[in-house]
């Protein structure tokens, strides 16, 4: 499919703007896209005026303007994240026969916003709208690890941040950072019984194109149902459909 150069090139500046921590000067956006300095103002001029970047004249800046801020408003009303993923999380019950979870982070917790229950598999703690802490659940402890960890600590700043369901889990920064770093070192996150005893469950981070674990999804299964071999091929179902889900929304798998 061919390329529109003009179009490829405006875009190319939003996605910059939008990856800013503030407005910018024309000279830096030129130079951070590649643009020549005389397109990088014909361009911004034009998104000026349809709205889509604001000019800052006293500060000689750029940014993005409220023509974006709806087209991100209309994505989220025509496209949400549950409407992308309802479909590989189904096809991943149907698979694994066993109960599949889409969850997002909200402050320490994580809020579930799908559950494919397979045939024959108990309702969960973990259904739509249901919140729990996320150091204790695999797909909190997934998106955490997708972190840095300097925010990790921002959302876990003393003793009083750590809550446990059944006595179990980290109840420190330091356990913790030790669950985060062997997550990444596996490629996924697991709990064992600390939501609900009796009960595992393995998680994957999506990420987007900044590499922020947007979602997670996971798999919920008795904790004596799979052995070792079974775990390992489960956890490579759970990655695929993560991987999937973020191609969907342009940015890829992590833990």
């Amino acid at each position: 499919m061919a390329v529109v150069p003009a179009a490829a090139k405006a875009l190319a500046v939003l996605r910059y703007l939008s990856q800013q921590s503030g407005p910018v000067q024309a000279g830096v956006i030129s130079r951070d896209v590649g643009l020549p300095r005389s397109t990088t103002y014909h361009l911004l001029d034009t998104l000026v005026r349809d709205g889509f970047v604001t000019h800052l004249p006293e500060e000689g800046r750029y940014g993005l303007g409220l023509a974006a801020y709806e087209l991100g408003s209309g994505y989220d009303r025509q496209v949400p994240l549950q409407r992308i993923a309802r479909t590989p999380l189904t096809a991943l019950a149907d698979r694994c026969r066993h109960n599949s979870h889409l969850a997002v982070m909200h402050g320490r917790d994580v809020v579930y916003v799908i559950e494919e229950r397979a045939p024959g598999q108990p309702r969960l703690v973990s259904d739509v709208g249901v919140r729990l802490p996320a150091h204790l659940t695999a797909s909190g402890r997934s998106m955490l690890a997708a972190l840095p960890d300097a925010q990790v600590r921002a959302l876990f700043p003393d003793a009083s941040a750590f809550v446990t369901r059944h006595g179990a889990g980290p109840t420190t920064i330091t356990e913790l950072r030790a669950l985060l770093v062997r997550t990444r070192r596996l490629g996924m996150a697991t709990e064992e019984g600390e939501v609900t005893p009796g009960f595992s469950s393995v998680a994957v981070a999506v990420l987007d194109h900044l590499d922020h674990p947007v979602a997670a999804v996971a798999v919920t299964f008795a904790s004596d149902a799979l052995d070792e071999v079974q775990l390992t091929a489960l956890a490579e179902r759970v990655r695929r459909t993560a991987a999937e889900v973020g191609r969907r929304l342009g940015g890829r798998a992590g833990q």
